[in-house]
């Protein structure tokens, strides 16, 4: 039972593993000058309230003090995967002598017949120690 629960956590973990290797994120920093005024992940970054001034004629006018940032991370596109095939003759040969003699090393032990299974000893009248004085020390 204890190993199942360890095999389940390990199982969980590497597919966490590859689930995570292969996400993409966007990161999205807005900057006002030096300072870094927003950093989103999901969604875009809030704006400060100098980036942009609208006037009465609907135009817009964007200052030069404030910046957007994107960092990209990206993961994994194509993961490969490898056949028995696709391994080098000497590398296919060691894997298999390996396999082969990992598997004989858990070979059930046959059944072995004991004579005195069942043969009960005989009733003890006098305790022949007792009697002789030999004790082990």
């Amino acid at each position: 039972m204890k190993f199942s629960y360890t095999y389940k956590t390990i199982s969980i973990a590497l597919s966490l593993l590859v689930l995570l290797s292969t996400l993409s994120l966007t990161i999205d920093k807005h900057f006002c000058g030096d300072v870094l005024i927003d950093v989103a992940i999901f969604s875009e970054p809030d704006k400060c309230a100098d980036d942009v001034v609208n006037f009465d004629t609907s135009e817009t006018i964007n200052k030069t003090c404030c910046k957007d940032e994107i960092d990209v991370i990206e993961g994994i596109n194509q993961l490969t995967i490898n056949a028995f095939e696709d391994l080098e003759p000497v590398l296919k040969q060691v894997l298999f002598a390996y396999t082969y003699s990992y598997i004989n090393l858990f070979e059930e032990v046959q059944n072995l017949s004991i004579p005195h299974k069942d043969y009960s000893p005989p009733i003890l009248i006098k305790d022949i120690v007792l009697l002789d004085e030999t004790y082990l020390i």
